[in-house]
């Protein structure tokens, strides 16, 4: 067990670290707090004039999606760069168990998109003057962390494709930009399409973002409760068909002699 945790904790940091060693970290401002807080006020002044939507229905919604930038691109790349960097390799014949490997890297990018989603949030109700009562920040919280664990398991389905597929930030951004839609982060569910919201109840986000928007409410704890519990569900989903996804391609990729070609 203590070995487990070591390669898990200790090394599941050196790879999220090695993700940025080559950049500046002044790289991370505008990706991590420019952007989420401009995307926060296009779609809230966009909803303003349309008449959709209050200014937190944008600030919860966004906040949450666009954690998706560090638990769905950067899952993927924890991956997809060892193949690039010609690393994937020496990292599959290791004898460190593949569970430790897949949750080490896991845990920074959870870590990193709470982070995002928590800044997002104050800073985006600061700025559109939202007022979200100390009561309802816990619960909102824990929402923003099941939204965290559902796309991060979305990431390793993405990265398990990544060992085929010779650019994979093309499917990031189109899975970005579908979660973006389909979630209800911006549009009211009950205003899609029945094809969207019937796809989007089996996306990350969908129900943790619907979770928090009604406890920011202040209601609706027991309908909160289960929609998270659908939202872990999905993310723990999405993680077992990831992690056997990965578990398969490595084999195929063996067998191929095309595990670090690109």
């Amino acid at each position: 067990m203590k070995k487990f945790l070591r390669i898990t904790l200790i090394g599941g940091v050196l790879s999220y670290r090695a993700l940025f060693d080559w950049l500046s970290p002044w790289v991370l401002i505008p990706s991590f707090i420019v952007t989420p807080l401009a995307q926060i006020m296009l779609f809230a002044y966009m909803g303003r004039n349309a008449g959709v939507g209050t200014d937190q229905f944008f600030v919860i919604g966004n906040a949450i999606q666009y954690s998706a930038i560090p638990c769905l691109f950067g899952m993927t790349n924890t991956i997809v760069t060892e193949r690039l960097e010609n690393t994937l390799g020496s990292l599959f014949v290791s004898p460190a168990p593949r569970l430790a490997l897949v949750l080490g890297r896991s845990l920074p990018v959870m870590v990193n998109g709470f982070a995002v989603s928590l800044f997002a949030l104050f800073a985006g109700s600061a700025v559109m003057g939202v007022d979200i009562r100390l009561t309802t920040v816990l619960p909102v919280l824990v929402s923003i962390v099941c939204a965290n664990l559902s796309c991060t398991g979305l990431g390793l389905v993405n990265a398990a494709f990544g060992l085929r597929f010779r650019d994979i930030s093309v499917v990031s951004n189109v899975l970005f930009g579908v979660l973006l839609i389909f979630t209800g982060a911006n549009v009211p569910r009950a205003q899609l399409p029945d094809w969207i919201v019937r796809t989007g109840d089996v996306l990350p986000m969908t129900h943790s973002i619907e979770a928090a928007r009604l406890l920011a409410a202040g209601g609706g704890v027991a309908e909160a409760g289960r929609l998270l519990g659908t939202e872990l569900a999905l993310g723990i989903g999405y993680g077992v068909v990831g992690a056997v996804a990965l578990r398969l391609l490595e084999l195929r990729s063996r067998r191929a002699a095309s595990l670090e070609t690109v």
